[in-house]
């Protein structure tokens, strides 16, 4: 099997019993998590006269999740490799929990920005299973394992879709944070029962100063990007907390280069197999996000553009859902690949079948089974590329490290999503066309976007070329300060 996917023999548990049990609890809790990415759009339009608020108030309902998952996400992870991952597994589901309670009793938008904001706190869950993986699962079924807990992250973005619509047309919005918890509930005791804890711990003292650091460098980051649209991207705001990022992100690593026990290793970050991996995931993030910008305006547009096809939102998540099944089925067929080429190589099919699949929806854009189509064919790619990911990091860092390390990646996606809806807000709001009266984005604007998402799917399958080779099959010992791990006979 690949070495970079083999688990250090120093660092490895034995297999429980009841290892597809956690496989399967673990992926169960990643679409649970993954639902809350897509829970509220079908209920984003009425929040305002829902929760009586203006549009742009209400708009936190969004941010607050993404700014709350960017923090959340490294610090966690950091805080698993030390004190134990299943730990803060349940935190974790514990916080959704909370966050999907507090929306579910809100009237008003306080209550629910702090409920979205606690949803947030759970980002980690993905990048913590997949590290307990690592410690749980043996080394011949990692690959696959793997593969399925990261596919989980779009099988639940995609089913979110249409039951959260369904629910929204049938009932009240609340039922839909009552559904939250309740499957949150069943996650967390299925976690208490069935995932044994790691005993693979680094320990030592956690970098407050860090954590605080790199939280101020991001939410400026994020909030400049999600917020410059609304503020103006020549605003004092926008630009203010722009240069503030720049300032801070970089003290922080100032501050992690010279730090005993650092949050973030960034001499690890630093090795070309977890370097050209992260900024792989960024190119991926973003152009995975472009076709979640895109494909519902289509939908919804009306069928007098020209190119709208009038549909509902329900529809939209009925056509987007399909890709969720795809991404599953992709993740079994990625771990094959992974296992006889190599991670690597998966990764680099994956872009490349993103990038196909926006190629595709250039020339496909005018009937509803086009865009099922389109969708599959990305959804097909992302299983390959969600897989390839994680496996890469995990082949290159110490047992100790993997919380945070997969933690880091999942961060840069999340990266690279933000930055896609910035980018396509603006090419989206300058080519318009006037419908009655109304300026709506225009079939070029998509048709660029669509360009600009299959080119950064090519940016990642350039980026991905730059890993390392990987070595003769053979596992690896513990990595430890060289930049590539000593192969150990078999």
């Amino acid at each position: 099997m690949s070495d970079a996917l083999a688990r250090p023999a120093a660092a490895g548990t034995s297999a429980p019993p009841r290892s597809n049990a956690v496989v399967a609890v673990l992926a169960l809790a990643g679409i649970v998590v993954s639902l809350m990415q897509t829970l509220v759009i079908p209920i984003v339009p009425e929040l305002p006269k829902l929760l009586d608020a203006p549009a742009s108030d209400t708009a936190w309902a969004v941010t607050a999740t993404l700014l709350a998952a960017s923090v959340a996400t490294p610090v966690v992870g950091r805080l698993g490799d030390m004190i134990g991952k299943r730990r803060m597994l349940v935190v974790s589901i514990l916080m959704l929990i909370s966050g999907s309670l507090v929306c579910a009793l809100a009237d008003s938008l306080v209550p629910m920005i702090v409920g979205r904001a606690l949803q947030g706190l759970a980002a980690a869950v993905v990048p913590l299973g997949i590290s307990i993986l690592r410690d749980t699962v043996p080394a011949d079924r990692l690959a696959g394992s793997t593969a399925v807990m990261s596919a989980s992250l779009g099988v639940g973005g995609a089913l979110g879709l249409p039951a959260a619509a369904f629910i929204a047309d049938n009932w009240n919005w609340h039922v839909l944070f009552w559904t939250s918890a309740a499957l949150g509930v069943v996650s967390l005791l299925l976690v208490l029962v069935f995932v044994p804890e790691s005993r693979n711990r680094s320990g030592g003292r956690f970098d407050l100063v860090g954590s605080l650091g790199l939280s101020a460098g991001l939410v400026s980051l994020l909030l400049a990007v999600s917020k410059g649209a609304d503020w103006g991207w020549t605003s004092g705001s926008t630009l203010g907390l722009g240069a503030a990022a720049v300032v801070i992100l970089g003290a922080w690593g100032w501050w992690e280069l010279k730090a005993e026990q650092p949050l973030v290793d960034l001499r690890t970050t630093a090795k070309s197999q977890v370097l050209f991996t992260n900024l792989a995931s960024v190119a991926l993030g973003f152009s995975m996000f472009a076709m979640s910008l895109v494909l519902p305006q289509l939908l919804q547009l009306p069928e007098q553009t020209g190119y709208g096809l009038g549909r509902s939102m329900l529809t939209v998540g009925l056509v987007l859902a399909p890709q969720g099944f795809v991404m599953m089925i992709m993740s079994a067929v990625s771990a094959g690949i992974t296992k006889a080429k190599g991670p690597k190589v998966t990764l680099m099919i994956g872009a490349l079948i993103v990038a196909a699949g926006y190629c595709l929806n250039i020339v496909l854009m005018s009937e509803v089974w086009h865009l099922v189509l389109v969708s599959c064919v990305i959804g097909a790619g992302v299983g390959f590329t969600y897989g390839a990911m994680p496996a890469l990091i995990m082949g290159a860092v110490d047992p100790s490290q993997t919380g945070a390390a997969n933690s880091l990646n999942t961060l840069m996606r999340s990266l690279g999503t933000s930055f896609a809806s910035a980018i396509a807000g603006v090419i989206l709001a300058q080519m318009t066309t006037d419908f009655g009266g109304y300026a709506l984005p225009s079939e070029n604007g998509f048709k660029v976007i669509m360009a600009i998402g299959a080119g950064a799917a090519l940016l990642a399958f350039f980026l991905a070329s730059f890993i390392p080779k990987r070595r003769a099959p053979a596992q690896l010992s513990v990595v430890g300060e060289t930049e590539e791990a000593t192969p150990v006979k078999s």
